[in-house]
């Protein structure tokens, strides 16, 4: 008997649970541990990912021009671009110029993650990126609404300026519902779920490495 996307999705996310370490970053941020510069580092790798990410979603609905998938990756292509507005307004109560933005040398370890993005969008199916992208939501929420909480509690940060974080730290039904709708569509068009988990796994892991990246070294 075949899975739903529902199904899938919850099997998915409860085979992902206990493989799941712990997020290093969000630990430090949280107890206001973490150094300043690796705040800012975090806001230059964000930059860098806005950009690839856009590109990403752009091809992908270039590549699935059909509903709901073309309306699934044309939403999120669009929401990079409040996400880079909200990037540089915190980048500047950190003291970040957006020339220091642009020469940034990023970390190998924070940008595993839009590179396998970018893979997935020159070759993997919709169902595998949007199963991927729905079933680390979850997890990507968490550490965002925690990294809010802690900017404006132990950073001195303004509410305003960390939106982009606490943004992706709420729920969003409207996410959900379009990505689920793009992953039915795949497994009714005959796309192997074991794929698509198997993308939901990668990025979940590289998700994490990014953040455990801008940890390393600090006690």
């Amino acid at each position: 008997m075949s899975l739903t996307s529902f199904e899938l999705l919850e099997r998915t996310r409860a085979e992902l649970a206990p493989t799941e370490a712990p997020n290093r970053f969000v630990e430090l941020i949280s107890e206001g541990r973490l150094p300043v510069e690796r705040v800012r580092d975090l806001v230059c790798e964000e930059m860098r990912i806005n950009v690839a990410d856009r590109r990403s979603f752009a091809l992908l609905a270039s590549r699935f021009p059909f509903s709901p998938s073309t309306d699934f990756f044309l939403y999120l292509a669009a929401s990079e671009t409040p996400g880079r507005e909200g990037l540089l307004k915190l980048g500047a109560e950190l003291g970040l110029t957006e020339e220091a933005i642009a020469t940034y040398e990023p970390k190998p370890g924070c940008q595993t993650y839009p590179a396998y993005l970018s893979l997935l969008a020159l070759g993997g199916s919709q169902s595998d990126v949007a199963l991927a992208l729905v079933a680390n939501m979850a997890a990507f929420g968490d550490a965002c609404g925690a990294t809010a909480r802690a900017l404006v509690e132990h950073y001195g940060i303004s509410t305003e300026a960390v939106q982009f974080f606490a943004i992706f730290g709420e729920p969003n039904p409207e996410f959900e519902a379009l990505a689920l709708s793009v992953v039915e569509e795949g497994l009714v068009a005959g796309e192997p779920a074991a794929s698509s988990k198997t993308a939901a796994r990668l990025i979940q892991t590289y998700e994490l490495q990014f953040w455990n990246t801008l940890a390393e070294g600090v006690d």
